[in-house]
């Protein structure tokens, strides 16, 4: 099987966000050591801070627009993007990273 490109799932609501999760827990027992990434923003953001995911928050990033709009702070081992999501998705789909919307 050919080497698979690194995968950024997009999750802007607390429903995509859901599935997001579901889809990096599934692609990891599938294929370890496959390389995804879910970006949160807008909605997604509050329902990441409000409901911690053990095994998904280690490959989660905010966007700091939201998390300065919302005037909340992450919770470790969430990370925030240093950019605003919308510039970190297309700064990854150019290096490579295959995108998908959850």
């Amino acid at each position: 099987m050919t080497e698979l490109p690194p995968i950024l799932l997009h999750a802007p609501t607390r429903e995509s966000l859901a599935r997001a999760r579901n889809s990096l827990m599934n692609a990891q027992e599938s294929k370890p050591g496959v390389r995804i990434r879910i970006i949160a923003n807008a909605q997604a953001v509050a329902a990441a801070l409000d409901i911690p995911h053990a095994q998904a928050d280690a490959h989660t990033a905010l966007c700091p627009n939201t998390l300065m709009h919302l005037q909340r702070a992450p919770h470790a081992p969430l990370q925030v993007l240093a950019m605003p999501a919308v510039l970190e998705i297309a700064a990854l789909q150019a290096a490579g990273w295959v995108y998908i919307r959850a």
